[in-house]
């Protein structure tokens, strides 16, 4: 079973209309690819836990951002970590984010026996 915060539920819904797909798209990825983790906020931002902090994500203005905590471990040192906060980038449409797959991936990688050593 999910463990959904309802305070990232009420970030989504203030969210700019552009960013809401954006923000329940990445929601339900992190949930499908770690069932366990359990959300909540952190820096006034909707953050995912599982043995520590795996990911988070952010809407502003015009942008939406997604980092994950151990970033450099599965990305190394990135261009796109100049242009936005996170990961991937400025993220202004679902376009934007990589394939399904690649982001699940992502999602659990952290937690693999690497990121402990």
């Amino acid at each position: 079973m999910p463990t959904k915060d309802p305070r990232v539920d009420a970030y989504i819904a203030k969210a700019p209309d552009f960013a809401k797909p954006i923000l329940t798209h990445v929601r339900k990825l992190v949930h499908a690819a770690c069932p366990d983790v359990v959300e909540t906020m952190k820096w006034s931002m909707p953050h995912f836990d599982h043995k520590g902090v795996l990911c988070g994500m952010a809407a502003f203005k015009q942008h939406c951002s997604l980092g994950f905590w151990k970033g450099e471990l599965i990305f190394g040192s990135t261009a796109t970590e100049n242009e936005a906060m996170g990961h991937f980038g400025r993220i202004t449409s679902l376009s934007d984010l990589p394939k399904d797959k690649d982001l699940l991936g992502y999602s659990i990688l952290p937690y693999s026996s690497f990121a402990y050593s």
